[in-house]
């Protein structure tokens, strides 16, 4: 967790996510993670926006957190925020004050808990998956944006198959993936809601998303469980990680 300091009065910009992402890869230049920008695959990391989500005065603090199953990413990451303190994340300047560690974990088999998007939650689906969900194509070579509408099915299954991708990364290979167990990955789906932004992917081309928010009822029912959802608080889910999407937070765990 990085704290920070505002150094201005400044207005809070929904979308930081571009210059932020930009800052993360500029801390993991030159080491052996950067060579994983832009190769397609899952980053291993994944990160809030600065939080709380309001304009600010300055010297006003706020947090921004970043996971990884990777420690030695996350060093990289802290050892040059605190050697370059500056931040700025479009027109939001601010100084990191400070980093600590978390470790945040679902809890040994028996624990319920939830976990929630601390960002928005970007699930498309693929051409060829429409017909077998029973969704619409408008035609081409575009993915469809997960909307409610299109049922639960669609989304639990291409939140599991996103996930088998991270885990099949960074996970030792015999160990069993999601949708190499029985269960699903949550006991319960609570949408909070649907909303659109832009977003800039790449410098200078700007899409739309249609986005999610959501908090996902667990029950760890084995070793394998916990590992899965522990996999999802440190690389987020769905896609787009790597700008900021699909972060995800424990908000209980019994």
């Amino acid at each position: 967790m990085a704290h920070l300091s505002a150094r201005t009065d400044a207005a809070y910009q929904n979308d930081y996510h571009h210059k932020l992402r930009g800052r993360l890869w500029d801390a993991l230049d030159d080491t052996k993670y950067d060579q994983r920008h832009d190769d397609g695959q899952p980053p291993g990391f994944a990160y809030s926006n600065p939080f709380p989500p309001h304009d600010m005065e300055a010297g006003d603090d706020r947090k921004l957190l970043v996971a990884s199953p990777e420690e030695e990413l996350l060093a990289h990451v802290a050892a040059d925020l605190l050697e370059e303190p500056e931040l700025n994340i479009g027109e939001m300047p601010f100084r990191v004050d400070d980093v600590t560690s978390l470790s945040p974990d679902v809890g040994e088999p028996g624990t319920r808990g939830t976990i929630e998007t601390g960002t928005g939650l970007l699930v498309r689906i693929p051409p060829w998956r429409c017909d077998e969900y029973g969704i619409d194509h408008p035609g081409g070579d575009t993915a469809v944006f997960w909307r409610p509408e299109h049922s639960m099915e669609p989304l639990r299954r291409q939140l599991e198959d996103n996930l088998d991708q991270k885990h099949d990364r960074f996970a030792h290979d015999y160990l069993p993936g999601p949708s190499d167990v029985d269960g699903d990955l949550f006991d319960g789906y609570e949408l909070l809601k649907t909303f659109a932004i832009p977003v800039t992917v790449t410098e200078g081309q700007e899409m739309t998303y249609v986005l999610s928010k959501w908090q996902f009822e667990y029950t760890v029912r084995d070793d394998h469980h916990r590992r899965h959802l522990n996999l999802a608080l440190d690389c987020g889910l769905g896609e787009r990680n790597s700008l900021g999407l699909g972060f995800v937070n424990l908000k209980e765990a019994n």
